[in-house]
């Protein structure tokens, strides 16, 4: 019977260009599939051609209170890789640092300290996960690192000397494994020859070059819970992640950790699509291509493969209470974002299910 609805709803949106009809869909999928609340776009070069956000804040408090609002902040997830690199880019631009520049050129008296295996790696190294470094994806990783004190910075270089002491998880340069810490070891180095930190870079160039509305974690805090809950499973029901559970990702935040609204993150996601397209506005359209392209399957901050016959870029982002997905087709012009607040096993088949149908969808600039 799903087969059946899926082919249905699959039928209607690739015969229709009606923005409606897609937003029934979303909504159906939506609430299918246990979604608490789910945002969506469609971008093209000049505009964003299609843009809808549906549901509640909470699962277990659908009132007009928690209603979406297109403002709403989801987090991003590993999706902050792109925003991260993004940073080391235009610092690339403005020549303070090179793709190639070397970890220990910028702390050379760490290397006494470190595993000597990783003397050579590079930022580019880092930002595509070929430096060998552990993932830091599972909570027994953080579970044994000590207490570290101070200011975010400071906590940050603690974490990067303790993971340069690890093993390698296999040659640098070469094999690709997916790691959460190696973007809190390139952010060391863009605070190193910037001057500031990954937080005051990220302001700068985020919110006031761009002029796009972030947030560093969580959507909700103690102060502020208006803002999407994330979710997650607990004794088999979807469950809201209140504010004080001590779930964090502070040391990984350069890789994981910064949200915002689907209009803004559509917006950021626009400036890659142009690049891509040739164009150049922030950053160099060569630059774009070879964040995107520039080492297959994952170059600076986004994969990269084949849908079909297509090749597109794409990152899934989620840390299991939220799951943000983008894609950027640049043959057919157009990139897609899906946004949720929930990450269970039927959200990301959900999400993958709704990314197809927009990407079938037609709808004109």
């Amino acid at each position: 019977m799903r087969k059946v609805w899926l082919l249905i709803i699959t039928g209607c949106i690739m015969n229709t260009a009606d923005g409606q009809i897609l937003t029934k869909i979303a909504d159906s999928i939506r609430i299918k599939n246990g979604i608490p609340e789910m945002s969506y776009a469609i971008i093209g070069p000049t505009s964003i051609l299609e843009l809808h956000t549906s549901g509640h804040h909470r699962i277990d408090d659908p009132n007009t209170k928690t209603q979406s609002d297109i403002r709403d902040l989801f987090h991003l997830g590993s999706n902050t890789k792109a925003v991260t690199s993004f940073i080391a880019a235009l610092l690339v631009e403005e020549k303070k640092i090179n793709w190639d520049t070397r970890f220990f050129e910028l702390f050379p008296t760490w290397l006494s300290m470190s595993n000597p295996a990783y003397e050579d790696i590079t930022l580019g190294d880092l930002l595509s996960h070929r430096a060998g470094i552990p993932a830091y994806t599972e909570g027994s990783e953080f579970a044994v690192l000590p207490m570290y004190e101070g200011e975010k910075e400071q906590q940050r270089k603690e974490f990067v000397q303790h993971v340069l002491r690890s093993t390698p998880l296999g040659p640098i340069g070469q094999s690709y494994h997916y790691s959460n810490a190696g973007y809190s070891l390139a952010a060391v180095m863009l605070e190193k020859v910037s001057g500031k930190t990954w937080e005051a870079l990220v302001t700068d160039v985020i919110g006031e070059q761009l002029g796009m509305r972030f947030k560093f974690g969580w959507p909700n805090s103690n102060k502020d819970t208006t803002q999407p809950f994330g979710h997650w499973v607990e004794n088999n029901r979807i469950r809201a992640l209140l504010p004080d559970n001590p779930y964090k990702l502070n040391l990984i935040q350069p890789g994981t950790d910064l949200s915002m609204p689907v209009t803004d993150y559509a917006k950021f996601v626009q400036l890659h699509l142009n690049g891509l397209l040739g164009q150049d506005n922030e950053l160099k359209a060569d630059t774009y291509k070879f964040m995107h392209f520039g080492l297959k399957d994952y170059a600076m901050g986004w994969n990269n493969g084949l849908i079909g016959e297509k090749t597109v870029s794409f990152h899934i982002g989620s840390a299991g209470t939220f799951y943000t997905y983008a894609l950027i087709d640049s043959a057919e012009r157009r990139a897609y974002v899906i946004m949720m607040n929930c990450a269970h096993p039927l959200a990301k088949q959900a999400a993958t299910i709704f990314m197809n149908i927009m990407m079938k969808t037609k709808v004109a600039d």
